[in-house]
């Protein structure tokens, strides 16, 4: 199937509306479907856990340590704090589809 190259990237609209196309689901449901789903990975890897999806990747959080910086403006050291970032790490399927491969 060749795909013309969108001029915009995908909402979580238009991911809702493929979704009702494909499956023939409603539209509201495949929105709920769809705002459900984002929710429970963004849950899941707040409280601390992976979520994975075979074939597709890995949701999960990552610390940072604390680090040493500058100011931009004016050059001056500052400390960036510790944190918690989320992190996506795709399969190896998922890489070789995007890549076109098989």
């Amino acid at each position: 199937m060749t795909r013309t190259k969108r001029r915009t990237p995908m909402n979580t609209q238009d991911l809702a509306a493929a979704l009702a196309a494909r499956t023939g689901l409603t539209r509201t449901v495949a929105e709920d479907t769809v705002s459900t789903l984002l929710d429970l990975i963004a849950t899941e890897v707040t409280d601390g856990d992976k979520v994975t999806l075979p074939r597709f990747g890995v949701f999960e959080a990552r610390h940072r340590a604390a680090r040493a910086g500058r100011d931009p403006r004016t050059g001056e050291p500052i400390t960036v704090a510790a944190r918690r970032v989320p992190v996506f790490r795709p399969s190896s399927a998922f890489r070789e589809r995007v890549d076109g491969r098989p």
